[in-house]
């Protein structure tokens, strides 16, 4: 378990755009403890027979294949620096925060259950009670 995603400053401070970085890093952290399939088809057994020394395999369409299901970051930009550059020069942060905007705007959670929400109000009652606390009417 990753601990105190989107915290600064030892926790003293919560930022929404570095918590979306941090779910960007522990889904690749989770795709990189997966494991890596090892197999004929993955290992292009037969594409490197088929293309021979000197052929051109990044060409080929298992290469696209198994390209796609390696680590897809949404914020992390590999492109080349001059194609970053024309596509704005945004940073990972910048580019946090634009999802953070998209999440707030558009995002509506599913409700919680009736049972859910007895619970939830039963443990806050029964805190309440140890506590000394007189329960709102």
């Amino acid at each position: 378990m990753i601990y105190g995603a989107g915290m600064l400053e030892s926790g003293i401070t919560f930022d929404y755009g570095q918590l979306v970085l941090d779910c960007e890093f522990a889904r690749m952290i989770k795709h990189t403890i997966q494991g890596v399939p090892v197999n004929d088809e993955t290992l292009a057994i037969d594409p490197i027979k088929e293309i021979g020394p000197g052929g051109d395999h990044l060409m080929h369409t298992l290469t696209f294949k198994h390209m796609r299901s390696q680590s897809a970051p949404e914020l992390i930009d590999r492109k080349m620096r001059g194609s970053w550059e024309k596509a704005g020069s945004t940073s990972a942060y910048d580019r946090a925060m634009e999802k953070v905007r998209y999440i707030l705007e558009n995002h509506t959670p599913e409700p919680l259950s009736d049972e859910v929400l007895a619970k939830v109000r039963s443990i806050v009652t029964d805190t309440e009670r140890e506590m000394g606390i007189e329960p709102k009417r």
